[in-house]
């Protein structure tokens, strides 16, 4: 594809790919714009990994620190290769070799699909740099945000601020780090999860899930959780299960507009980036169902970056406690007042709060001179 004709009036500014030929891994950087800040996004592993892909995970990013109102800019990083790799360590110090002149100047690592908290801590090895990645172990003194599950607790303290969730039915698309975190604490909120899905295929009971025993599958068995709890129907099955919540928590557009003509819901929390078209976006706003945008309900993580950020070089731990509490304050405020903006604008959510965001990161351009 032609890098050049990704840009547009807001970025990306610098697209940066490299490849070591040694362990064949390959991989780009994408810094979208940083008139709010340097870049900082999560880095994603996958053998599929596209450069179109992470430039427009980097436009979301800048949307989403702009939507939370926090001052960094928006950028994502890829590396494509398999995470399940016996040569992994290998491949994922490489690419951190190869953007030694950008991070952490320019660009910190963060933790996306197919990277644990263990391989932050390999990149702050290779680079010997504690402030080149978020998300290392709380033993290195990171503040382990996939750990904590603050994204998935995000997501969940965003439903309950639209719609009172003690007794009502939650469904959700994925069961790992954001699935898994969302469906505790609905629990925990008094939801009754009916539903959730893994690659392995979906479990869905009308009466409510058991979501502890779910929770300790999962950290026995991994995504095969699912057909450990038994009664495994085909994937999919999540999504159309009658709910007063769904929660498309695992890949990028699985709503179309032919499924959001049939979904059975209320609410729509959008704990996945990019989970629904646009058409699907409008079909859904013109049946009543209120959707609250990703960069909006899925920015627990980039939260608990920022106090991650604040605290990389500090000898004193950030208290989790504290980075929850702002989760779920800032989260909540910020998907009623989305709601509200759409309501106003007569618009979809999704376009209302992508223009609140453009209007925070237009204002900074201009303060700039980057713009006239």
């Amino acid at each position: 594809m032609d890098v050049l004709e990704l840009m547009d009036e807001w970025g990306p500014e610098k697209v940066v790919c490299v490849s070591d030929r040694r362990t064949g891994v390959k991989g780009v950087l994408v810094i979208d714009n940083t008139a709010r800040g340097m870049g900082k996004g999560g880095t994603r592993m996958s053998p599929h990994v596209t450069v179109s892909e992470i430039a427009r995970l980097a436009r979301v990013m800048t949307w989403k620190w702009a939507g939370v109102d926090l001052f960094f800019g928006g950028a994502k990083a890829g590396i494509r290769f398999d995470p399940a790799s016996p040569d992994k360590e290998a491949a994922l110090r490489a690419f951190a070799r190869k953007l030694s002149n950008e991070v952490p100047r320019e660009y910190v690592f963060g933790l996306d699909m197919g990277l644990t908290e263990r391989d932050a801590a390999i990149v702050q090895d290779e680079l010997s740099d504690r402030g080149a990645m978020m998300g290392a172990p709380a033993q290195l003194g990171g503040l382990p945000y996939d750990e904590l599950g603050v994204t998935g607790y995000g997501v969940a303290e965003v439903a309950d601020e639209l719609v009172e969730l003690r007794g009502k039915r939650v469904a959700l698309q994925g069961f790992g780090a954001v699935g898994a975190a969302a469906a505790k604490r609905f629990t925990e909120l008094g939801a009754v999860v009916v539903a959730v899905s893994s690659v392995h295929g979906a479990l869905v009971d009308p009466h409510g899930l058991d979501v502890t025993r779910l929770l300790e599958l999962r950290a026995e068995f991994g995504d095969i959780a699912v057909e450990e709890y038994g009664g495994v129907r085909p994937l999919g099955a999540e999504l159309r299960v009658p709910c007063d919540v769904l929660v498309p928590a695992a890949l990028q557009d699985v709503i179309d507009a032919d499924l959001a003509g049939v979904l059975d819901t209320a609410l729509v929390v959008e704990g996945a980036n990019l989970p629904t078209s646009v058409a699907a976006q409008e079909v859904l706003a013109g049946r009543g169902i209120t959707v609250v945008p990703d960069f909006i309900a899925n920015a627990g993580g980039v939260v608990a970056a920022a106090f991650g950020m604040d605290a990389r070089y500090s000898p004193f731990p950030v208290n989790p406690a504290t980075v929850l509490d702002a989760v779920s304050s800032k989260l909540r405020a910020n998907a009623a007042k989305v709601v509200v903006e759409a309501r106003s604008r007569g618009t979809t959510t999704h376009v209302a709060a992508r223009e609140l965001a453009q209007e925070r990161v237009l204002a900074a351009m201009k303060l700039r001179g980057r713009v006239a």
